[in-house]
């Protein structure tokens, strides 16, 4: 699926010790969940920092960093089998 999102992040929330310098700059993984419902404010788009397999199974809590909004998508549903194929896998087929 194709999609705009727009997302407003509370800067003061980002955790320093989360930043990750890499060779070309500084980097922050940060996950976005789309919701199917939008909530009071008209979002549908929540926005926190990534957390590791570790923090996860500590059940720590999400330092959320925003919201948003999908302000347009082409409405064609994507799943993981259809993002993962690839043309090369089918080629070996005989037909």
């Amino acid at each position: 699926m194709s999609s705009l999102i727009t997302v407003s992040l509370n800067l003061d929330k980002i955790d320093k010790e989360k930043i990750i310098k890499g060779k070309k700059g500084k980097y922050l993984n940060i996950t976005f969940s789309v919701n199917d419902e939008e909530d009071q404010y008209g979002n549908n788009v929540s926005v926190w920092h990534s957390q590791s397999k570790e923090e996860r199974d500590a059940k720590k809590d999400r330092i959320f960093l925003g919201n948003g909004r999908v302000v347009w998508t082409d409405g064609k549903p994507v799943n993981e089998t259809t993002e993962n194929s690839s043309e090369e896998e089918d080629s070996d087929l005989p037909f």
